[in-house]
């Protein structure tokens, strides 16, 4: 099925086997090179950018909902995913919207289920970006990785999803540990560092960085270091998964 029929069919056809006025959005984050970076699509009718997204299934609960469309983008099963907000602007969505988006592939409907009122309830994720796969899909012209820094035009109100996404994880990182799903297995201490300064937007005293870290005991250090450096080099690091998921729900109590 082509394109054109696809989203027709979509439209008028959809509300039979998903939920009406109810969808899901994705903020998918990923750190290469020291850039944070967000997985974004190119959508063919809208002919702009947009977070991964889609509906909830009649049978289907909102979680498995998004751990689908997650799988779809990126290929990884077992993503870690957290539930940040709910979106229920009623103008966020609206029908002249929606028509002018198809317009934009030369189809004229008058009706659809799309055309009504949608809330969003948004998702963060994060993924170690050595491990994805971006999928787009026959809406998408492209999926591809972005700067959060450098970022192109959104549809509808997506960049205000990514916007509380990244709001809620620098939020976090005051009483969270963070690095697990966005570093590889082993890293020095430099790099988690520069991990914390990219998704604050701000640099941090070495020092005082590296004794709170340490003191979390969600680290363990490896007898090994980084060759091929300039300068001293540095020890590897590993997560301590014990003590990292302890962190996870009691936090770690310390502001950066």
């Amino acid at each position: 099925m082509n394109f054109e029929s696809e989203i027709t069919k979509h439209f008028n056809d959809g509300h039979e086997i998903y939920l009406r006025h109810l969808s899901v959005d994705c903020v998918i984050f990923g750190f290469h090179q020291n850039i944070l970076k967000v997985l974004l699509l190119q959508a063919k009718y809208a002919g702009i950018w947009s977070l991964p997204g889609g509906f909830i299934l009649k049978d289907e609960h909102m979680d498995e909902a998004a751990k689908r469309i997650l799988k779809n983008r990126t290929g990884l099963d077992n993503i870690f995913m957290q539930q940040f907000h709910v979106f229920s602007q009623p103008s966020r969505s609206t029908k002249e919207i929606n028509q002018q988006f198809l317009r934009n592939v030369g189809i004229e409907m008058k009706e659809s289920w799309m055309f009504e009122r949608f809330v969003t309830v948004g998702y963060s994720a994060l993924v170690d970006f050595s491990e994805v796969k971006p999928m787009a899909d026959i809406y998408s012209n492209a999926s591809e990785w972005q700067d959060i820094n450098a970022l192109p035009e959104m549809m509808l109100d997506h960049r205000e999803i990514l916007d509380t996404a990244l709001q809620q994880l620098q939020t976090n990182l005051n009483y969270h540990p963070i690095g697990y799903n966005l570093l590889p297995e082993k890293f020095t201490m430099p790099e988690l560092q520069k991990l914390y300064e990219t998704i604050l937007n701000r640099k941090l005293d070495r020092r005082n960085f590296q004794r709170k870290i340490i003191a979390t005991k969600v680290l363990k250090k490896l007898n090994e270091i980084k060759k091929g450096v300039a300068h001293k080099a540095p020890n590897y690091y590993k997560f301590d998964l014990k003590n990292y998921k302890k962190a996870l729900k009691g936090g770690m109590g310390f502001e950066l």
